[in-house]
C-alpha cells in the first residue's frame, strides 16, 4: 500500500516545484484518488504512475486548487485509453464530490472530442460509506470548511480503510477538532492539511494520539517560508511528521 503526493500546495500564488494538492492511495494495483489540484495526471504520469489503475476520484470540495486539474487528469487517462487501446483496468471510472457542478465544469470544458469507450459516473458526496469493495471503505464526514446550503454540505473529510489500516485526510477543514473522532479511534496515517492551521498547534493537540504517522500537506505561505526549521519544530512535539513534497512517495 503506497500513498502517492501529487500536488502538496495549497491555493496561494505559484511555488517551484510546487502544485497544488492531489494525492493517491495505490493499493492492490488500484489507485483511489483524492483531490485534483492543477497539474497532478501530468506530475503522476510523468513519475510513471499507470493513470489507467484509477478507479475513484474524490474532491472534497470546489476550490479551484483541489479541482483544476481534473479535467487534464480525465483528458490524460482518456488519452492514454485512444492510444494505448486499453480500457481502464476496473471499468468505469467515479468521481465523487459535494457539487455536482465540478463534475458537470470538467466534461464541459472536455467537450465533444472526451467521448470514450468507457463511462465516467457522478456520486454526490454524503455524510457515510461512499466506496465500500473488497479491499478498501472510503468514508466521507461534512466539515465547515464551506458553508452548507439548501443543496447539502460543500466540504467533506474522508477515513479510509484498508487491510486492518486507517488512514484520515483532512481535506480542508474549519477547525481541527472536526477531526477529533477519528483521530482519537486511533489512526495508521493522518494527511491534513496547513493552509489553514499551525502544523506546531496541530502536533501538540494530537501528540498524545494514536497516529502512526502525520503527513502535512496542502501547504501555504507560512510553512513554504519556513520549511525545514517548522519541521524540525514539529518533529520536537512529534516525532512522526512528514512535510510532503510533490512527488513524494510513501509506504504503509
Amino acid at each position: 500500500m503506497k500513498i502517492h503526493i501529487f500536488g502538496s500546495c495549497s491555493g496561494t500564488e505559484p511555488f517551484p516545484d510546487r502544485h497544488q494538492t492531489a494525492w493517491a492511495l495505490d493499493h492492490m494495483d488500484r489507485l483511489y484518488w483524492f483531490d485534483a489540484g492543477e497539474g497532478c495526471g501530468y506530475t503522476a504520469h510523468t513519475a510513471g504512475v499507470d493513470l489507467l489503475s484509477v478507479s475513484d476520484i474524490f474532491i472534497s470540495h470546489s476550490h479551484l486548487d483541489h479541482t483544476g486539474g481534473l479535467p487534464h487528469l480525465l483528458w490524460t487517462i482518456r488519452k492514454l485509453n485512444s492510444r494505448l487501446k486499453k480500457l481502464p483496468k476496473y471499468g468505469d471510472i467515479t468521481v465523487y464530490s459535494p457539487q455536482e457542478d465540478v463534475y458537470r465544469g470538467a466534461l464541459l470544458l472536455l467537450g465533444n472530442r472526451y467521448q470514450s469507450t468507457y463511462r465516467t459516473n457522478f456520486v454526490k458526496e454524503t455524510d457515510g460509506i461512499l466506496l465500500k469493495n473488497d479491499h478498501v471503505t472510503v468514508t466521507a464526514q461534512h466539515n465547515l470548511h464551506m458553508k452548507p446550503t439548501e443543496e447539502g454540505y460543500r466540504s467533506f473529510s474522508y477515513l479510509i480503510e484498508a487491510d486492518g489500516k486507517k488512514l484520515v485526510y483532512s481535506g480542508d477543514v474549519a477547525s481541527p477538532e472536526e477531526l477529533d473522532p477519528w483521530v482519537s479511534a486511533g489512526c495508521d496515517a493522518l494527511l491534513m492539511e496547513t493552509g489553514h492551521h499551525s502544523p506546531t498547534e496541530i502536533c501538540e493537540r494530537w501528540k498524545d494520539q494514536r497516529i502512526g504517522h502525520l503527513f502535512f500537506l496542502h501547504h501555504g505561505r507560512a510553512i513554504l517560508s519556513n520549511f525545514d526549521a517548522l519541521l524540525k519544530e514539529c518533529r520536537k512535539i512529534l516525532p512522526n511528521v512528514t512535510f510532503c513534497n510533490d512527488g513524494d512517495v510513501f509506504e504503509l
